[in-house]
C-alpha cells in the first residue's frame, strides 16, 4: 500500500470542532490540520488534528452515537506535575474521574491519564513488590506516583 493513512475518529453531536480544540489546546505537539465546512457558519461536518503527532478526526454525525470506555485516548505522562494538569483540565467542566487512571472528559470521550513508571513498577521482577503497586493502584482514580512508589518500596 502506498500514500495511506490512520486517524482515529471520534464522533460528535455537534462539538467536534471545540474538542479539537479543547483538545490540541492540552497536548504539546498538537494542532488543528483541517475543517470541514461545507456550509458557511454551520458547524464543522470534519475535523482533522494531531495530538502529539497523532492523527485524530472528530465527525460530527449525529446523536445516534455515544462514547464508552471501549474506545479511549491513553496518555503518557513523564511526572505527577504532568498527570495532575492533564488530569484537572480533562476533568473541568463536567467531565468525571474513573479508576484506575481513567477518566471521562465533558464531551463523553473517555481517556488513560498514565505515568510512565505505571508500567515499569507493574512490570517489575520483584513480584510483591508489584502486586502492591497493584493493590494500591486499584484505590485510585487518578494516579499518584509517590505513593505508588511507597508500596512497592515498602517492606
Amino acid at each position: 500500500m502506498t500514500n495511506t493513512s490512520v486517524a482515529m475518529c471520534l464522533w460528535f453531536d455537534g462539538q467536534a470542532e471545540q474538542a479539537a480544540e479543547f483538545y490540541t489546546s492540552l497536548l504539546p505537539n498538537s494542532k488543528i490540520l483541517n475543517v470541514l465546512r461545507p456550509v458557511e457558519g454551520m458547524p464543522a461536518v470534519m475535523v482533522s488534528f494531531t495530538l502529539d503527532g497523532v492523527s485524530f478526526q472528530a465527525l460530527n454525525g449525529g446523536a445516534q452515537f455515544k462514547h464508552s470506555e471501549a474506545a479511549s485516548i491513553c496518555v503518557t505522562t513523564q511526572n505527577q506535575e504532568q498527570t495532575d494538569s492533564l488530569w484537572a483540565n480533562l476533568i473541568k467542566d463536567g467531565g468525571s474521574e474513573g479508576q484506575c487512571a481513567w477518566l471521562k472528559d465533558r464531551f463523553g470521550v473517555s481517556w488513560q491519564i498514565v505515568p510512565s513508571v505505571l508500567p515499569v513498577l507493574l512490570g517489575s521482577n520483584n513480584k510483591e513488590a508489584s502486586a502492591r503497586v497493584m493493590n494500591k493502584m486499584m484505590t485510585m482514580k487518578k494516579i499518584d506516583i509517590a505513593a505508588l512508589e511507597k508500596a512497592f518500596n515498602a517492606k
